[in-house]
């Protein structure tokens, strides 16, 4: 009976390791949100894989691995997560737990007054074995909110420093292989953790460079664009005497359907210069403008209201940054609505104290997904398209900002905050 009593407690502890493990690789690594169907695959593997162990009689070691491969399998299968981090994630996860198991199993038999090492089928050794458990359950409830690793982190050194303590203990008699090979495992432990984090750091150095080079990409396009239309704006001003010229002898000789044409014609550059001010920065205005008009060609209705600070230490470039990724998401969303009249995008820039508010609002069909902080193109054509919030939030940060997006009712809303200095006189508003 209690045999089987131990079948049923390894059992079920092994589905809480398995369930732990996957929420803790979809936290850490960019996989998609785990589901209810997930967790019973995990579940129903956790029990094949205690049957095996069964029937099989196969060592803890092989029974930690089997138990590792199914939760890397379900990672990739079903969160789609990388294969190489699953793994490194899931083999650091379970030798935490069982280095935990250990120590308390150890530190129950000290309390009990043990000379040798609790048997595993033991009350003593069963209680520790859940008390490690339930321990990890409560630290993954408090760390996945935050940063999931760190608590990872923590169990591991303060396993190792238990661990020499325990080792200078005489109470207690533990198999001096056994300790040393945990000892070998916590200071492996140590070292991944570190590699782990130089890792993750490295990666938010090359995802930040790579942000900035898209950034540079999107601005030298507005600005040659810009430059272009300035150049034909120029030339259109100095020949201006000559086009008078010619529409004045069109008019003499009543050729007024020639002229007409000839006034369009010189007309068609000038649409495309910025015909309405509403930050007096020209490269800013200029953006919106361009954004308005690309809006206004895809059938969608575009309103903007802006009360914009003179003299601040907001740059160009950075407000063209986030305006920029904002509308473009905003156009490519609302463009995906079926009803014509459902259309919408709104851009709102308000002055409140020292705070500067960005916000853009647009509908958007059911396809609109947003997954960590970035909003997913549908574009397939590659280009600029869906390189996310990422760099706008990277742009607010120089000016202690932030983006805070929510989609609800058809509805998708991004707000930035910025935070400035060098106020010179009250912004203006300007509103269609």
């Amino acid at each position: 009976m209690m045999e089987w009593m131990q079948v049923i407690s390894d059992g079920a502890a092994g589905c809480v390791r398995i369930v732990l493990c996957l929420y803790l690789i979809g936290a850490l690594l960019p996989a998609r949100r785990i589901e209810r169907e997930v967790c019973f695959v995990g579940v129903f593997g956790a029990v094949i894989v205690e049957i095996v162990v069964v029937l099989s009689e196969m060592p803890l070691l092989y029974h930690v691995v089997l138990e590792i491969a199914w939760a890397v399998i379900c990672a990739v299968r079903f969160l789609k997560a990388e294969l190489r981090m699953s793994l490194f994630i899931a083999a650091f996860y379970e030798t935490v737990l069982f280095l935990w198991c250990f120590l308390l199993q150890a530190a129950a038999g000290i309390l009990a007054g043990e000379t040798v090492m609790p048997e595993q089928t033991g009350v003593i050794a069963q209680t520790a074995f859940w008390l490690a458990h339930l321990i990890f359950i409560a630290l993954m409830a408090y760390s996945l909110r935050r940063d999931a690793f760190v608590g990872l982190q923590a169990a591991a050194l303060m396993g190792f420093l238990a661990l020499m303590a325990l080792s200078q203990q005489t109470g207690l008699a533990i198999p001096s292989d056994t300790l040393d090979t945990w000892l070998i495992l916590s200071v492996i432990l140590l070292m991944a953790a570190l590699v782990f984090r130089l890792r993750r750091q490295y990666e938010v150095e090359r995802e930040l460079v790579r942000l900035k080079s898209e950034q540079t990409e999107l601005l030298t396009r507005d600005y040659t664009e810009l430059n272009r239309v300035y150049a034909a704006n120029a030339k259109l001003f100095h020949d201006f005497h000559n086009h008078i010229g010619v529409l004045r002898q069109l008019i003499e000789h009543q050729k007024y359907s020639e002229a007409l044409s000839y006034l369009n014609e010189l007309q068609a550059p000038i649409r495309e210069m910025v015909v309405k001010v509403w930050t007096k920065d020209e490269t800013v205005d200029y953006l919106i403008n361009s954004k308005m008009r690309a809006a206004l060609e895809a059938g969608i209705a575009f309103g903007v209201q802006v009360e914009f600070p003179r003299g601040t230490n907001i740059a160009s470039a950075d407000m063209c940054a986030i305006l920029g990724n904002l509308l473009d998401n905003a156009i490519e969303a609302a463009g995906q609505v079926a009803e014509q009249e459902r259309r919408k995008i709104s851009l709102t820039i308000r002055r409140i104290n020292q705070m500067l508010i960005i916000k853009v609002e647009n509908s958007c069909s059911g396809r609109t997904v947003v997954q960590d902080g970035t909003l997913k193109t549908t574009k397939t054509d590659g280009g600029l398209h869906g390189w996310g919030l990422r760099s706008a939030q990277t742009a607010a940060e120089k000016y202690d900002g932030m983006v805070q997006t929510s989609c609800e009712n058809g509805c998708f809303r991004a707000v930035v905050t910025l935070s400035y200095q060098g106020v010179a006189q009250p912004g203006t508003a300007y509103k269609v």
